[in-house]
């Protein structure tokens, strides 16, 4: 080791959720760690990302009171610019409580933080150039993990550099109240952000070159919440393209393959992303990336250079912060020789935050029938539970996919409020083998929405005793 050279036994470039939880992972057994970030605070996607949508979601649905006006027959009328103060205030004030979360626990474990910009080198050296200037710092690793996560795709021809021209993560600066915009996409992000707009008062377009709405979904969920967001006046284009964005006379125009022609505010494109790599110098050093810039990783998420190791969104799909938290978890155990956590979940739930929510686990009933399992399918409807009506959340519903020839549960899909947090009972009982007969003997309190398992359950038994 050169002069000047610093040493741990761990190094990792990124601190977010797969970075943080890595390094913590590492230090908890005893080895000395180094997270290197070009961003003056830790936290990552986690934090400037899905935190920061989810408290604007949050926001908007107290500050509007938006699908409960009808409870009541009142709302919570605030002038549009006094409403962006109040929802980017307490953005901030989330943000900053999360950010100040992760330094603690990087603290707490004894985990050196090092601001700046970070290249490979050669046996496992970081170069990390300080964004505010000094001198550069070579740390040497016996091991180095990536976890640099990913940036919003930019497809080409579209004009990134106008200032109403969002992607995915600049979407996030409102600037002004809004009358409409277009959104760009189907997927998760696509959706959330359609859905909080149009709780703000927008006139929301969204404009999709899918089939349907979130695609991993189950197509019948898909359906009801395609039809939630009509019923809340969003105007919908699926199988369309975006061809041209433009100004003309100083206004922004949107065209789409289907020849109609948008003139938004603002458009939002949250169609893919991207590996966030450029910068590290990975091709130089060996390391093997896909077309999209994405590291490729074996099972014991190590690259094609050995002791170099990535995790979470730089490695691609499924892009959720909990899984990248278990990936770095595992990776760092796998890195530091550590006997503790060696896979992860393979039984990934997951929570699409829009207005209602959506959230998955298991098989879909396509999925099912494609691995040739004979099955039944059982639904409850929030319209039809106590604790959904006493809060006005009626719209959507529980669905449980099941074996037909042992009632094990093999899929939960659900479409309504709490659904993100609903959907752990139903991943707990396919974890364990279990049956819906587990949901028909267990007492719920009622009222309450999770009430709604038993109902489905009982759907379930009516088909499995009519065939």
């Amino acid at each position: 080791m050169a002069d000047g050279d610093e040493q741990f036994d761990l190094l990792v470039v990124g601190a977010g959720p797969a970075g943080e939880k890595a390094a913590a992972q590492a230090a908890y057994f005893g080895h000395r760690v180094a997270v290197v970030d070009r961003l003056p605070d830790p936290g990552g996607a986690m934090v400037a990302g899905a935190v920061s949508t989810k408290t604007m979601r949050e926001a908007a649905l107290y500050l509007t009171g938006f699908t409960r006006h009808h409870v009541y027959g009142v709302s919570l009328e605030l002038a549009s610019e006094v409403l962006i103060d109040r929802l980017r205030a307490r953005e901030a004030e989330v943000t900053t409580l999360m950010t100040g979360a992760v330094r603690e626990n990087l603290r707490r474990h004894h985990i050196e933080f090092v601001a700046g910009t970070a290249r490979l080198g050669a046996d496992r050296r970081l170069r990390v150039t300080p964004g505010c200037g000094g001198p550069v710092r070579v740390l040497v690793g016996d091991a180095v993990l990536l976890a640099t996560g990913s940036r919003p795709y930019h497809p080409p021809g579209i004009p990134f550099d106008d200032p109403d021209v969002l992607d995915s993560d600049t979407a996030r600066a409102l600037d002004r109240p809004l009358r409409n915009l277009v959104v760009v996409g189907g997927g998760a992000v696509a959706c959330e952000y359609a859905s909080i707009f149009l709780a703000l008062g927008a006139d929301v377009s969204l404009v999709d070159r899918g089939s349907r709405l979130l695609p991993f979904l189950d197509a019948q969920l898909s359906a009801i919440l395609a039809d939630a967001f009509r019923t809340q006046g969003m105007r919908m284009f699926h199988q369309t393209e975006v061809t041209r964005v433009d100004r003309e006379a100083g206004a922004l125009v949107v065209e789409t393959s289907g020849a109609d022609v948008i003139r938004p505010e603002k458009v939002i494109f949250a169609a893919g992303r991207t590996g966030e790599t450029d910068e590290l110098g990975l091709r130089e050093a060996g390391v093997a990336l896909d077309e999209r810039g994405r590291i490729l990783v074996d099972d014991h998420y190590e690259t094609s250079v050995p002791s170099v190791f990535a995790a979470g969104d730089v490695i691609g799909p499924p892009a959720l912060a909990s899984v990248s938290m278990e990936q770095g978890r595992v990776a760092a155990c796998y890195a530091m020789g550590i006997p503790f956590k060696q896979t992860v979940d393979p039984l990934t739930p997951f929570g699409v935050y829009t207005i209602p929510e959506c959230a998955m686990v298991g098989l879909t009933e396509e999925a099912a029938a494609e691995r040739g399992i004979d099955h039944v399918v059982g639904l409850a409807w929030f319209k039809d539970n106590s604790r959904a009506a006493i809060a006005g959340s009626t719209e959507g519903a529980l669905k449980l996919v099941v074996d037909r020839k042992d009632r094990t549960l093999l899929g939960v899909h659900m479409i309504g409020e709490g659904a993100t947090e609903l959907i752990h009972h139903g991943q707990a009982v396919i974890h364990f083998g279990g049956t819906i007969d587990y949901f028909i003997h267990s007492t719920f309190d009622v009222p309450t929405v999770s009430d709604l398992y038993k109902y489905a359950a009982y759907d379930c038994l009516q088909h499995l005793e009519s065939a």
